[in-house]
């Protein structure tokens, strides 16, 4: 044998990382079972209430993120142990917004316009002088490359 492999299979490193492999492969097996039920429980709470529910959305955004942290620590993309060796994840679950007014998103402090409502805009026919007529058209970028190549 050559002195890196004797090395590797003695270091005690890489046997406590399987170890930690083994136990992230049962909680992974686990956290799916819990995520298919959370489907389900999500389907079915949508079905009768018309609406999915907030809270089930949020456990289930963060339990896809333990979910990923542990494949990753699994495939070594990682080296930093998931939940409970580190926090559980936040959840990053974006808010719906109403349906009835869609806002503009301010482009620069202190403008006026940013804060009129869209559809009041549009059913008004005029917009403020600060805002262009007809909406900005972007080109995609390798459109805008190649234009540039060819000057």
């Amino acid at each position: 044998m050559d002195e890196q492999l004797k090395s590797n299979l003695t270091s005690g490193k890489h046997w406590l990382r399987l170890v930690y492999m083994v136990l992230f492969a049962i909680m992974l097996q686990v956290s799916l079972a819990v995520m298919w039920v959370l489907v389900v429980v999500q389907f079915l709470f949508a079905l009768i209430s018309g609406n999915d529910n907030r809270n089930l959305r949020k456990f289930g955004d963060s339990l896809s993120q333990f979910i990923f942290q542990a494949i990753q620590f699994l495939t070594y993309n990682s080296e930093e142990k998931p939940f409970p060796f580190s926090d559980w994840p936040e959840a990053n679950v974006v808010e719906e917004e109403s349906d009835s007014v869609i806002t503009e998103e301010p482009e620069a402090a202190g403008t006026e316009s940013a804060e009129k409502p869209l559809e009041a805009t549009e059913k008004e026919g005029q917009s403020d002088a600060s805002e262009p007529s007809e909406p900005l058209k972007k080109e995609p970028l390798e459109k805008e490359i190649s234009d540039k190549e060819n000057k």
